[in-house]
């Protein structure tokens, strides 16, 4: 319809332009009319002149409408009243054509902002970098996740963890890789995708810190593990423990009754080696029943009865509890809290359990060593969480031991049992926090309680 009004309109005034042509020089060579002819002229002017402003004028918001879609710049609009009524559908199609657009950038800056804040919130770590490290996007969880306020590039991360950067730097797509941090207690479970935008290559990675879902899953594992194996012992000891003992009486009867059995020739020797045997027998099978009931303290550990507590109290009763071995063996205790009204919100039962299983490991270690000193402290830490530290200047423990040091039925000691830090890791799991362990063999190890 645009078209064909424009078509007309142009038309027309190329017949009215003729008309004047025609005119003008009716006027001038056919009568005398020379002022008329001289108007004419003026007029055929005008024609011509209105004529290619028509035309431009057309072109003019043509250029106006794609440089503004090229430009991304949908705030104009478009007016043709002084073109005519033939360009009203062109310039309304120009504004609905804007308008369209106008609302498809809004939509697109909504789906970015949601994007955005679905990215910043999701509780999995996220970063996108090029190849040269340089940091597209990293979200919230990423950056607490690796204590960064900001991050401009990958190889920045190098005293986070240089094994770290270098995985991210590696990680083909697709892939998947564990990473273990010991310095930060982390096991990181990285991902790994590639995509391109604006012609350049981004790695986008995800991190998820894993650690307290292995130990929580080990621990289960171990867990079900003892209460089959201490079931099945058990059902095995009990009887041969009550039969052996029901055994020995009867021998002691017998040998006790007139003219017993004690009395034949060479039976005298034959109950004694029997009652050997079987006094063996029902002392081992009682220590091995008393070794399996030891270990049924991992899964029986009772739900922690939750109070707000003085730490410093706790302290106080550990002292009093550890002070004849303590001055056994020569031990020297410091204790601090800061600040002195430090609080807790725990079950003081276990925790009073978990240092002094610390307590005790911490004399062993002590062991021939001069001095032997053990250091008890309570504070918050930079995220205002609270932290119970329990070190000594004893032998330290070597890197093999630390990796299984709260493995269940491991231990270092001639006659330990292995299970007093796996309790203990227990206990903190329960309390949602966590056990850890710093030690250099030869300079002494540091526990520390983070809640």
């Amino acid at each position: 319809m645009f078209f064909k009004r424009f078509r007309f309109q142009v038309i027309l005034r190329i017949v009215l332009l003729s008309l004047s042509i025609y005119a003008f020089f009716f006027f001038l060579l056919q009568t005398k009319l020379y002022a008329t002819s001289f108007i004419t002229v003026f007029f055929i002017l005008w024609q011509v002149y209105a004529l290619i402003r028509y035309v431009e004028r057309t072109n003019q918001n043509l250029q106006r409408f794609f440089l503004a879609i090229k430009h991304e710049d949908f705030s104009r609009s478009f007016s043709g009243k002084e073109l005519g009524t033939s360009f009203a559908e062109l310039i309304s199609a120009f504004n609905d054509v804007i308008e369209k657009m106008q609302q498809t950038r809004s939509e697109k800056e909504e789906h970015y902002r949601y994007l955005q804040t679905v990215v910043h919130h999701v509780g999995i770590g996220l970063i996108t970098f090029r190849l040269d490290g340089k940091v597209a996007l990293i979200n919230t969880a990423a950056k607490r996740l690796l204590q960064v306020g900001h991050l401009m590039n990958i190889k920045d991360l190098e005293n986070f963890s240089k094994p770290f950067v270098k995985k991210l730097f590696t990680l083909k797509p697709g892939q998947k890789a564990l990473v273990k941090i010991d310095a930060r207690e982390m096991e990181l479970v990285i991902r790994g995708a590639e995509f391109r935008m604006h012609e350049q290559k981004f790695t986008l990675v995800s991190l998820q810190n894993i650690r307290s879902e292995l130990q929580e899953k080990e621990m289960e594992a171990w867990q079900t593990l003892i209460r089959v194996l201490t079931h099945e012992i058990m059902n095995s000891m009990t009887p041969i423990t009550s039969m052996s003992a029901t055994v020995l009486d009867l021998l002691k009867s017998l040998d006790e009754e007139e003219g017993g059995i004690s009395g034949h020739a060479g039976s005298g020797e034959t109950i004694a080696d029997i009652g050997s045997a079987l006094k063996t027998i029902h002392k081992r099978s009682q220590g091995l029943t008393d070794f399996v009931s030891a270990y049924r303290n991992l899964s029986l550990i009772p739900k922690p009865k939750f109070k707000i507590f003085a730490i410093e109290e706790v302290f106080i009763r550990v002292e009093k509890l550890m002070e004849s071995k303590l001055k056994e063996k020569g031990i020297g205790l410091n204790w601090s809290v800061d600040p002195q009204s430090l609080e807790l919100t725990a079950d003081p039962g276990l925790i009073e359990q978990v240092l002094i299983n610390l307590f005790l490991n911490a004399g062993n270690a002590l062991e021939g060593r001069k001095k032997p000193q053990i250091d008890l402290t309570a504070c918050l830490n930079e995220t205002g969480r609270v932290l119970i530290s329990v070190k000594d200047n004893g032998k330290g423990i070597v890197k093999e031991a630390l990796d299984n040091i709260f493995i269940p039925f491991y231990t270092t000691k001639k006659k330990g049992s292995g299970i007093g830090l796996s309790l203990s890791r227990q206990v903190l799991k329960l309390h949602q926090g966590t056990i850890s362990v710093q030690s250099t063999p030869g300079k002494g190890a540091v526990f520390t309680l983070k809640f």
